[in-house]
């Protein structure tokens, strides 16, 4: 019997296993060895069928959107797989090019599949296409969020405070981590023709240097290893004091975890696991699951159920019209979208945002709503606001092309949010300004730490 909660797999294809040579672990999203329970589960159906595991994992240079600093962070981690893999005894495997074509072949040889649960378009696309090409019995296993999103709801969520009843009702039976298996049959010396793990390099060379987006400050190293590290960091030194100073983009009081979370390389489980058993204060535990959970698996459900989830036609119907209703507000200031990514507006605050999301992948939470706020205010219509916003947060950021970022870039334009009172060019939807960044904190320090940090002069 299989230590995974029955609800975090849904199977594919053939009703029975084929037969083969191995058991093949198709890794996608969830990019570690450690609290991963899609590799479990693998390993419990190579030991139950007498096989050997392969775990397979294709880099493909043309992923939507995908920058030279993406891969950076992913190789980072895919080196930990490696060696996490070789210490098990099981073959990792890693090729270059086409996603479906390389798994369609290594599967020729494979009993069966299984992978991680996705689901952004492109992704879906890819497992309906291995599926129908393979004919493979497909088990995807739930990695990526605590309560798995069929279970706690069949519908689009329309606010945090739809979902967080649906939520915790079922939190203490998925908070939960299957067991660390032993494979039974040794695989590493397994002979799979192809690519290893130098393909990795090899794709980080290929990408054109001069369009691609590096990183020239590293703050972060990706990998399971590091992002422990930085979880271990935040509940010693920050989480007692969370929810006094997590919107203080000067002080850095926040985890770090989403860029960890988005290439899979800590589990959302594990992270609540051990952000309840700190000992911190209560409330302060409480609102960093509302983050986690909560709010982050209201994005997931987005995507889950709004198939226009990347588009400005995904607004509530209330929020559309009140932007259309002041399309042609008087706008304080007006600039292009290579304007806002060389950060050449008249406001610091926004520069500052600008410059650090831009050098350095990374840019803290308060800051990010801000930001987005401000492209809808100084942007010539809504939607041209909207792709911007989706363009820089996709482009630049560790954590962009996420669930959860998707639902994020929609809230700057009422996605979740309810009516506010009626202002110029934001209507009924939500404003931030200025003197309201002045009273919750110190930007002025943020715009100092942010230049001092990269070295560079923030515009004024």
């Amino acid at each position: 019997m299989s230590s995974i909660h029955p609800a975090r797999l849904r199977t594919h294809g053939a009703s029975e296993p084929a037969k083969g040579a191995f058991t093949l672990y198709w890794m996608s999203a969830a990019v570690r060895t450690q609290d991963n329970d899609a590799l479990e589960f693998a390993i419990e159906r190579a030991n139950a069928t007498g096989r050997r595991l392969v775990v397979l994992f294709v880099l493909d240079p043309s992923y939507p959107e995908a920058q030279k600093r993406h891969f950076e962070f992913l190789q980072q981690g895919l080196e930990d797989v490696a060696r996490g893999l070789a210490e098990r005894n099981i073959k990792f495997v890693v090729r270059l090019g086409n996603r479906a074509d390389h798994v369609v072949h290594v599967a020729a040889d494979a009993t069966e599949i299984v992978t991680d649960r996705t689901y952004l378009r492109h992704q879906r696309a890819i497992l309906d296409e291995v599926v129908g090409r393979t004919g493979k019995q497909t088990t995807e296993v739930e990695t990526a969020v605590v309560v798995p999103t069929h279970v706690t709801s069949d519908k689009r969520e329309y606010a945090a405070r739809t979902i967080r009843p649906k939520i915790h009702d079922h939190l203490s039976e998925f908070k939960e981590l299957a067991e660390t298996a032993t494979i039974d049959k040794k695989s590493r010396s397994l002979s799979i023709d192809g690519a290893t793990e130098s393909d990795v390099e090899e794709a980080i060379s290929r990408l054109d240097d001069g369009d691609a987006v590096q990183t020239r400050i590293r703050l972060f190293t990706g990998g399971q290893h590091q992002a422990r590290a930085a979880l271990d960091r935040f509940i010693a030194d920050m989480l007692p004091t969370y929810d006094e100073k997590r919107n203080k983009p000067e002080r850095g009081n926040v985890s770090h975890m989403s860029m960890y979370l988005h290439f899979g390389h800590i589990s959302p489980v594990r992270v609540a696991i051990e952000i309840e058993a700190s000992g911190a204060p209560e409330e302060m535990i409480d609102s960093y699951i509302e983050e986690l959970v909560v709010r982050r698996e209201l994005g997931f459900n987005f995507v889950e159920f709004e198939p226009e989830y990347d588009k400005y036609s995904s607004l509530p119907d209330w929020a559309k019209k009140t932007l259309k209703d002041h399309e042609d507000d008087p706008r304080e200031q007006v600039y292009t979208r290579s304007e806002f990514e060389r950060a050449l507006t008249h406001d610091p605050y926004w520069n500052a945002a600008m410059i650090q999301l831009r050098e350095t992948g990374y840019l803290h939470n308060y800051m990010r709503m801000y930001w987005g706020k401000k492209i809808l205010e100084w942007s010539n219509t809504p939607e041209y606001a909207y792709r911007t916003v989706l363009t820089l947060n996709n482009r630049h950021l560790y954590d962009g092309r996420d669930p959860n970022s998707f639902g994020n870039v929609g809230w700057v334009f009422g996605l979740w949010d309810r009516a506010w009172q009626e202002r110029d060019v934001f209507g009924k939807t939500r404003s931030m300004t200025a003197s309201g960044l002045e009273r919750k904190a110190d930007p002025d320090e943020y715009v100092r730490r942010i230049s001092e940090t990269v070295g560079l002069e923030v515009r004024s």
